[in-house]
């Protein structure tokens, strides 16, 4: 990472992994219409917890994916507390996702597995 980008994390079920993989691994897809905010976090270990204990009882697996986002553009959105100090995360909304995909450099890694590995979840 350099001054010029900021590294987010962002957990994921097997549906959107298989999106973002439809993407050659370069953008999020949109949210769906009960999903208004987009929310990448400021942790791996924060992103670890929820696809641990959230992805994986409600889709049988959770993955964790790590990008770079251009500083930029993340500077006009507050980092937002949703419970303790630890879990930080950007909110951003449903209808600014295309231009957020657009400020990712490079390309979204899958960083953790949890529960099914991603073939498995196919």
């Amino acid at each position: 990472m350099d001054n010029d980008t900021v590294t987010l994390w962002r957990p994921v079920g097997p549906q959107e992994l298989k999106l973002i993989e439809a993407s050659g691994m370069r953008e999020f897809p949109p949210r769906l219409p009960e999903q208004p905010i987009f929310y990448p976090v400021l942790s791996e270990a924060y992103a670890i917890q929820i696809a641990r204990d959230w992805n994986v009882p409600a889709s049988g697996s959770g993955f964790v994916t790590r990008f770079d986002v251009r500083k930029s553009f993340l500077d006009r959105y507050p980092v937002e507390h949703a419970g303790s100090r630890a879990h930080l995360e950007y909110w951003i909304p449903a209808e600014e996702l295309p231009a957020f995909n657009k400020a990712i450099v490079g390309k979204i890694e899958v960083t953790a597995t949890f529960g099914q590995t991603a073939e498995q979840a196919r």
